[in-house]
This record gives C-alpha cells, sequence and structure tokens, in this order.
C-alpha cells in the first residue's frame, strides 16, 4: 500500500449508495481503491437501519446526524474532527462543513482534499444567510486545503479568477449507468409512449427548469415527454403537476429508485432533456452521456463544457420546441454517438478513481 494508505470519505450520506451523486463517488471510490488504500466511510446514522462495520473491505463510521439540511455542517465537522488524527488523507466533498478546516490544519497531518462541488452558494434554492455561509465555507476550503477538486473547467476558470488558486478539474463517472431493455409490461403500467417519446429525470425544483421543458413540449407536439422527479416535495412541483399532469402526451413519474427500471426508461428514449442551470457537471448528463443518448440541454456554460459543444441546447421553451419540432432521425443519432464517444473518453469511473488517487499520493498538485 501507499504510504499515505489511510483514507477518510466525508461529507456523503454514506455507501452503499442511495441518494445522489456525491454517494455514487463515494462508492465508486470504494470499489477501485479499497484494495490499495485503508479506506473509511462516514454515514449518517439515521438513513441506515442496519449498519454494517464494513463495506467492500471500506470500514464505515456512522455519525448520529443527518448527512443533509440543518444539521449538514454538523455532521461534516464532527466526521472531520473524528478522522484528523487516524488519517493520512481527508477527503472532503462539498464545503459543508469547511468551516472547521482552520483548526484542523492545525492539529492533524492529513492530507486534505476538498472537493468544492459546484459553487453551491450560487443555487438559487438557498436564502440569503445560506448563500452567504456557504460562500464563506467555499473561501475557507480553498484557502486551506492541499487539493482543491472542482468537477467541470467552468469552475476551475472561476476559482482560478476568485482565489488566484488552480483547482484540480475531476469530474464524474457514467459508466454505472446501464442499457437496458424496454420492459412492455413496466411501460404499460407507468403509462410509457409505445412510441418515440423525450424523457428527463431531475429533482423538482426551478434551476432544474422542468417548467421550459414541460412548456416546450406542449407546445411542440412532437414527441410526448416521461419525466421522473419528486413532484410533490415543493410549491413548485406540486404548481407543475396541477398544470401539466393531466395531458395526454406528458406523462409524470414519482422518484423511481431501482436502477434498472430507471435505466431502461433512459435507455429507450428518442432524445434526453436536460434541464440543469446549476452546479457544474451534473451526474444525471455524463450518466446519460455514457449511455449514448440523444441530448437536449439547457445553454448554460457548465453543460456546453460538459458535452463540448456537441448536444442541442435551449434556453427557452420557444427554442426547446423548435428543437423538438425540426430535429431529424439523423440528427439524433449524430448527437447520441457523440455523447457516448465523449463518455467513453473523459466520464469512465476508473478513469476518475485514478485521478483521485492521484490527488492522495500529492503526484496532483492543488493550490
Amino acid at each position: 500500500m501507499p504510504s499515505s494508505d489511510r483514507v477518510a470519505i466525508i461529507g456523503t450520506v454514506g455507501v452503499p449508495s442511495r441518494y445522489g451523486g456525491f454517494e455514487t463517488l463515494a462508492e465508486q471510490l470504494v470499489t477501485r481503491l479499497s484494495d490499495r488504500y485503508r479506506l473509511t466511510v462516514y454515514c449518517s446514522r439515521p438513513a441506515y437501519p442496519e449498519r454494517p462495520a464494513t463495506f467492500q473491505n471500506a470500514r464505515l463510521r456512522y455519525i448520529p446526524l443527518n448527512a443533509n439540511g440543518p444539521q449538514s455542517i454538523a455532521y461534516d465537522v464532527w466526521s472531520m474532527l473524528d478522522a484528523m488524527t487516524s488519517h493520512d488523507v481527508i477527503l472532503v466533498l462539498g464545503v459543508s462543513g469547511t468551516a472547521a478546516l482552520p483548526v484542523i490544519r492545525r492539529i492533524s497531518r492529513a492530507r486534505i482534499v476538498v472537493n468544492i462541488d459546484g459553487l453551491e452558494w450560487k443555487r438559487a434554492k438557498w436564502g440569503a444567510v445560506a448563500r452567504q455561509i456557504l460562500r464563506r465555507s467555499e473561501a475557507l476550503a480553498v484557502r486551506h486545503a492541499d487539493v482543491v477538486i472542482a468537477d467541470n473547467q467552468v469552475i476551475v476558470d472561476s476559482v482560478r479568477e476568485r482565489y488566484g488558486v488552480e483547482a484540480q478539474l475531476i469530474e464524474y463517472g457514467g459508466d454505472h449507468a446501464r442499457r437496458e431493455l424496454a420492459d412492455p409490461v413496466y411501460f404499460r403500467s407507468m403509462g410509457v409512449p409505445e412510441g418515440p417519446y423525450a424523457f428527463t429525470v431531475c429533482r423538482v425544483e426551478p434551476e432544474n427548469n422542468l417548467h421550459l421543458i414541460l412548456e416546450g413540449v406542449a407546445r411542440a407536439k412532437a414527441l410526448p415527454l416521461v419525466a421522473v422527479g419528486n413532484w410533490h416535495r415543493s410549491d413548485y412541483g406540486r404548481q407543475l403537476r396541477r398544470q401539466f399532469g393531466g395531458r395526454p402526451d406528458i406523462v409524470l413519474l414519482d422518484p423511481i429508485y431501482e436502477q434498472r427500471r430507471l435505466d431502461a426508461l433512459r435507455s429507450n428514449c428518442a432524445v434526453y432533456l436536460h434541464g440543469h442551470s446549476a452546479g457544474g457537471t451534473n451526474p444525471s448528463l455524463v450518466e446519460a452521456m455514457s449511455l449514448g443518448l440523444a441530448i437536449f440541454a439547457h445553454d448554460v456554460s457548465y453543460n456546453r463544457e460538459t458535452t463540448e459543444g456537441r448536444a442541442r441546447y435551449f434556453a427557452t421553451a420557444s427554442e426547446l420546441a423548435e428543437l423538438l419540432r425540426t430535429v431529424s432521425r439523423g440528427d439524433l443519432d449524430q448527437i447520441s454517438a457523440q455523447m457516448q464517444a465523449i463518455a467513453q473518453r473523459r466520464y469512465t469511473w476508473e478513469r476518475i478513481a485514478r485521478r483521485y488517487e492521484e490527488t492522495f499520493t500529492g503526484r496532483s498538485k492543488g493550490g
């Protein structure tokens, strides 16, 4: 094993993955690196009724707080304080608890690697106080980490301009998503159209622009849409469900947690609609690229960078409607092939794990 072989992974709900992008990242790092490192993954005790001591040779350490919501800062700080004297490397995913880094730097000799996520303080969902806390936390992370990781070149550029620090670009893998055949019985039970359809899946938040997608599909009258999301969690989602849920060309499905069924819905769509406008490199986008889906993405710099300008882009419902009305089968096939080629070159977990390993050993130089 390398000399810096004791690595703590902090900032996720835990493993096995049950939540989102950081949890998938943690699980993939465990899968690929636990034969070479003594890994500890910090997990939220309330999220795991059954609490095994290990997962794929990684040690699991349970903290009695929720990893998200109001307790997230305390959860991350508790995890870091617990890890700081018993690990050679502390990998922190997100900036919630990085206010503790100045103290940890004085006490611990651990190499600190921080993935600052997607400029979290810019997200519209945060109020003024939360935004200020996150902005301050990001500044502390950049100042006190040995290595700063950003998942999108746009964020790398922003960190350089704001702080004079060169962040390391490490994106996400998407090749854990698998092509699945259509399941006619399941599709019929969910109301999925028999012919070609557009598809989208995301948290139902304004910054993911479900209102633009639904309005664009309704205007285009070209392809039916299947949309998966947590429609009942917010006024925004409930309003969209009331407005569009009764249309025959729009199927609104609640969250689907079985990976194979979600992959089947994605794999068999004619076009994938990606409405995210914040957050850097979105895991759902690189998964869609790995599946070889034709992608229409919201026209922001993050999405153009992720897709290398080879997808199709929309900023308004009218632009999306026009794309849906005018795109040809040949265009979709070309986009599909280009997305998969980019994913195979950039968004494999083997490549991502290797880049993280470089930060653990010090071969990758941060700010």
